[in-house]
């Protein structure tokens, strides 16, 4: 979908008659695992997931992921296999071609950003550098 009338569109956004901008894609397996989350936490499943990028962590930048029930006036809205995204336009430069997947592995399970923009990452694997 493309962003909400009132934003104006960033530079690197496609043309109306071009694909719907996406910054981000989620895996299968991840949009599974946040349903099952959000059904955990009782949140009604009319709420978005915000994904977004925020400056702190080890490497300087980290990943956020939450419920919101409404898009704010900058963001990207965009559906993925029945899950409603949230991606405001500075995080959307930062998660430009990210991919988000849900991992089980001998340190743990979670939810792995696999982001062509980053130029370094942390040991967590939550945190990232450009």
């Amino acid at each position: 979908m493309e962003p909400i009338e009132s934003t104006p569109q960033p530079d690197h956004a496609p043309a109306a008659a071009e694909e719907a901008y996406t910054p981000i894609t989620l895996t299968k397996k991840a949009i599974d695992m946040i349903k099952i989350t959000r059904d955990q936490e009782g949140i009604d499943a009319s709420h978005g997931l915000r994904v977004a990028v925020r400056g702190g962590g080890c490497s300087g930048f980290e990943y956020a992921l939450d419920f919101e029930k409404e898009p704010r006036d900058n963001d990207w809205v965009y559906e993925q296999h029945g899950l409603t995204l949230f991606v405001d336009a500075i995080s959307a430069r930062y998660l430009e071609g990210t991919s988000i997947d849900y991992v089980l592995g001998m340190n743990g399970a979670g939810f792995k950003f696999l982001n062509p923009q980053a130029k370094g990452t942390c040991g967590c694997g939550s945190s990232f550098t450009v």
